[in-house]
């Protein structure tokens, strides 16, 4: 794989230079974030055994065992060496590929006591084999060449057991077999070039509108759009196995990665941190991979300086808070330890497919997305105010506090007309860059924060899982009025009474749903606020656990927040006679220890709309707070807003 010429760049270790590297990414240093893979590397070293080929890092077991941790230690960790070695052209002064050509040899021996499980034996393989075939590819001059024959021949032995396999989930999974025959191809060794094709075409059909990729059949809109099947493309694209395949597809590749980046660069915060949704947030910056694979695919339409930008935001946003920790670790966490962030295939080496986030340093120093000038963010810029139309999203973001918030109509990890339960990492009505959705296990039964739903006498709340989308657009303003964007979606509001056993992969919960009603739901959204507008459509006239329909109530709950994080987040009735509340506990989130979720109740009486002004800000300038209330007056099919600065909006109701 040849990603750039290279001269040799700085290295050295951000512990030797005895202070953290974070705040320094910004700019064109290409040496900080050496440094910081060489501290993260050196920090792994004395958990690997004794060949070298398991790298079993401290903390619980994972879902899937010992042995699976520790092939994940290895080839995860093998990424962000071979991304250094990439980046200097074999210059090695660490010795990293000694060090993990050693750990090939002990792992593809069957006789070794260390051996690797192997792909026929537990599917965690499979994936982890394509991150060491594209480090085989990516430092082919400096590890494969290098190696023993009879190694050569036992890591052939190893990947081929992808060709053939028709057990690959039909999800970013397909990229998996896909590189390793690549890698096979390359060397002489086994695949399928009908597999290949078919696994290409998988892919394809992921394709939605404006660049995006769900991550399967699902409405699964999250991070794997970018770290995952934007970044496969263009690697793989690189590799020697695939040049003749890839020679039809890199324009069309490009062009859909470059119309993407142009959404994903406006979900950054100010501060950094990516948008807080979707699973295996546990990987933390490797959110800053589709940046970097921008830069190497060389997109149009965004300069170099704003995808470094980008990059060192993200990945200086957790190195700054505490990601790699004092020990140099990455845990199962966020900015800090927090396990139940994890999925149940999490395991202590899950997390350094972070490594994907320092892909950059597979770039030479002389590269331009290192010698550009780096360019602000869009929210560093000014406000900002977009649609995302595959996820059915609207982005909003304030530069006086640099919050990027996201109100989701459309993405629930499932498809219309689902009856499942709500996944809070994506069914919720929002997501930010600031804030958090409760995961602790009643969060998941009965949601509590970024909802509006039905709730009974026993307090359970409603989900909306298989939600109707019925628009997602930016308002044109009549004459004097302001901007705003509008999502609606319709939902078929259920309880949910789960199956005792879950997949825990992520998805809202399986079991028996229990209708209640019919809601239909519109966010009209500018700067920090949105003017939720509900009307119950229907009650369905059944119970919930023996509870009359007569005792419900509409609930309309906002933002998260934890204790000291300097945000304001409430919810007023702003059409309707509400009732305010809030939800108080402990532990729900990986930002802080206390959580708060304000709400409203009102009555839920079909036919009839009701809103709410549901605000989310942090902190500004003095003198910038509102002066004033907002106001919804709702005529037929028109929705008039007055905004709590005293602008004004109009919005065609669906």
């Amino acid at each position: 794989m040849d990603l750039a010429g290279a001269p040799r760049g700085e290295g050295g270790s951000a512990r030797q230079t005895g202070a953290r590297v974070g705040s320094r990414l910004s700019g064109g240093d290409r040496g900080r974030w050496a440094a910081l893979a060489d501290t993260m590397l050196a920090a792994v070293r004395r958990y690997a055994s004794p060949g070298g080929s398991l790298v079993t890092l401290p903390g619980a077991e994972g879902g899937y065992g010992r042995a699976v941790d520790g092939l994940e230690g290895f080839a995860r960790t093998f990424l962000l060496a071979g991304f250094r070695l990439a980046g200097e052209r074999g210059a090695d002064p660490h010795g990293y590929a000694e060090r993990y050509a050693e750990g090939l040899a002990a792992g593809t021996d069957p006789r070794h006591p260390e051996r690797w499980v192997r792909l026929s034996e537990h599917g965690q393989a499979k994936v982890e084999a394509a991150s060491i075939a594209l480090v085989l590819d990516l430092t082919r001059p400096w590890i494969w060449d290098r190696l023993d024959p009879a190694v050569q021949e036992r890591v052939v032995e190893y990947l081929a057991e992808a060709v053939g396999d028709d057990t690959y989930p039909r999800i970013n999974w397909v990229w998996f077999r896909l590189v390793v025959q690549t890698f096979l191809r390359s060397v002489g060794g086994p695949h399928s070039l009908d597999e290949m094709a078919a696994d290409l075409a998988t892919h394809d059909s992921f394709e939605r509108a404006d660049g995006w990729m769900s991550d399967g059949a699902e409405r699964a809109y999250d991070h794997y759009a970018g770290w995952a099947l934007h970044l496969y493309p263009t690697l793989w694209a690189r590799m020697a196995g695939a040049a003749d395949l890839a020679a039809s597809r890199r324009e069309r590749d490009t062009a859909l990665l470059d119309r993407y980046l142009q959404d994903a660069v406006t979900l950054v915060g100010g501060d950094g941190s990516p948008l807080v949704q979707g699973r295996s947030l546990t990987y933390r910056f490797a959110a800053a991979a589709p940046f970097w694979v921008g830069a190497i695919a060389e997109v149009p339409s965004l300069p170099p300086g704003l995808l470094r930008r980008a990059a060192s935001a993200v990945v200086g946003h957790f190195v700054d808070r505490g990601a790699p920790d004092d020990d140099g670790l990455l845990t199962l966490g966020w900015h800090h330890a927090w396990p139940r962030l994890a999925q149940s295939y999490s395991g202590p080496g899950s997390p350094y497919w972070a490594s994907k986030g320092l892909l950059g340093l597979a770039l030479s120093a002389d590269h331009p997305a290192w010698t550009a000038p780096e360019e602000p963010l869009p929210v560093e810029r000014g406000d900002v105010l977009r649609v995302v139309r595959a996820p059915g999203w609207v982005v909003s973001g304030t530069r006086a506090d640099g919050v990027v918030r996201v109100v989701n109509h459309g993405t629930d990890h499932a498809r219309e007309g689902d009856r499942t339960g709500d996944s809070p990492l994506y069914a919720r009505l929002g997501y930010s860059t600031a804030t958090c959705p409760w995961l602790d296990d009643d969060s998941w039964l009965s949601p509590v924060d970024q909802s509006v739903g039905l709730v009974d006498a026993s307090g359970r709340t409603t989900h909306r899982t298989g939600m109707t989308i019925l628009e997602v657009r930016v308002v044109e303003p009549a004459a004097g009025e302001a901007v705003a964007a509008v999502a609606a979606s319709r939902v078929a509001a259920h309880w949910m009474l789960p199956a005792e056993d879950q997949q825990g992969h992520g998805s809202g919960a399986t079991g028996d749903a229990v209708d209640a009603g019919v809601l239909t739901v519109v966010s009209v959204v500018r700067g920090p606020w949105e003017l939720r507008a509900v009307r119950v459509d229907a009650l369905a006239g059944g119970r919930s656990d023996g509870e009359d329909v007569a005792a419900l109530r509409l609930r309309v709950s906002g933002w998260p927040t934890v204790a000291g994080d300097g945000l304001t987040s409430r919810v007023e009735a702003v059409l309707g006679d509400g009732t305010p509340g809030e939800t108080v506990r402990d532990d729900v989130s990986p930002l802080g220890d206390h959580g708060r979720v304000p709400w409203v109740d009102l009555p839920a009486t079909p036919g009839v709309w009701a809103a709410c002004l549901v605000t989310l800000r942090g902190v500004v300038a003095t003198g910038d707070a509102p002066a004033r209330g907002a106001a919804v007056t709702i005529d037929g099919a028109a929705l008039v807003a007055v905004w709590p600065d005293g602008a004004r909006t109009t919005v065609r109701l669906p």
